[in-house]
Formats: C-alpha cells, sequence, structure tokens
C-alpha cells in the first residue's frame, strides 16, 4: 500500500504480512511469525510517522498501548529513526523500519539506511547535548531484557536493531 502516513506524509511504503499458521489463540488461527514493514524518506518529520506505525502494529500484535514497553518501543523508534535522518547526510534518501513477532516469544525493531557509517560510541567524558541515543537505545534494551546489534546491509548501509522477549503472554 502507498500514500501518506497519518496525513503528515506525501509519500510512504508499507507492507504487513503474516507468516504461515501454526497454532489457535481463542479458536482464532494464530501465525507463528508476524511481520511489519514501512519505508519513508529521510525527513523530520518521517520520525514521527515511523513511531505511530510501530505503536499501530504492536497494539495490533497485543501490546497495551498505554504499557512501558510501548512506550520503550515508540521511544527506540524515535531514537532510531532519528539517527537515520540526521546522521546520514542526506546520502540515503529513505529509511525502513521493519518489525517482526516471531511465535509470540520474540520481538525484533530494526531500521535500515543505506549510509555506510555505523553509529558511534562516544566516551563518557565527552559532554555535548545530543549523541547519546544509542546508549539510552542500549540500555532501554537490556532493562527489558533484550539486545541491540548492528549488521551491514548487502547495499553498504546498516540496520540497527534491537530484539526483545514479547511480553504478551500467548494464550492456549
Amino acid at each position: 500500500m502507498e500514500g501518506g502516513i497519518g496525513g503528515s506524509l506525501t509519500r510512504g511504503t508499507i507492507q504487513a504480512g503474516r507468516g504461515p499458521v501454526g497454532r489457535e489463540r481463542d479458536g482464532v488461527a494464530m501465525a507463528d511469525h508476524q511481520e511489519a514493514t514501512v519505508t519513508l524518506p529521510s525527513d523530520p518529520v518521517s520520525v514521527s510517522a515511523a513511531r505511530r506505525f510501530v505503536a499501530r502494529v504492536v497494539a495490533d500484535w497485543g501490546l497495551a498501548e498505554d504499557g512501558d514497553t510501548a512506550d520503550t518501543l515508540r521511544l527506540i523508534v524515535s531514537e532510531l529513526a532519528t539517527n537515520a535522518v540526521q546522521h546520514t547526510f542526506g546520502q540515503s534518501p529513505t529509511f525502513t523500519v521493519d518489525l517482526r513477532l516471531d511465535r509470540d516469544v520474540e520481538f525484533y525493531l530494526g531500521v535500515t539506511d543505506s549510509h555506510p557509517r555505523w553509529p558511534q560510541r562516544l566516551p563518557a567524558a565527552v559532554r555535548q547535548d545530543n549523541g547519546r541515543g544509542m546508549v539510552i537505545i542500549r540500555a532501554l534494551a537490556k532493562e527489558h531484557g533484550g539486545r541491540l546489534g548492528v549488521s551491514p546491509t548487502p547495499d553498504g548501509g546498516k540496520t540497527v536493531s534491537i530484539a526483545l522477549p514479547w511480553p504478551v503472554p500467548a494464550r492456549a
């Protein structure tokens, strides 16, 4: 599906898919693997669009919108999307947010851009007003029992991602 997201963007691509059906929940067939993706322009307005996308998808997947984990995921995607917009120096025209839920056990959130520069860890002694996003993301992921990762993409860019245990229990 193509079009604006929340009326604030003129162009974005959203794809949502479900993997093979693996079990039932309350008599309804459930997928073992769910995923959703949005590709947005590298523009500051896209940060809030990415945040709304993540909030909508995780709510659809059963996460309480007003809970601590939902707040954490919105903060993490805001930080990652902001990095994709600010630190690619116009060399990545878009960024992609990928969400995956595997067997209602592990949640994955990745933000991919085509810029080759990887996030830099600042020494603790460096004092500046910005540059702490990755420290915040790592701490939040750890606090929720997860991990932060960075991996290269085939086109020379990178994906910065978090993986967390999914806090919504699967019902038999």
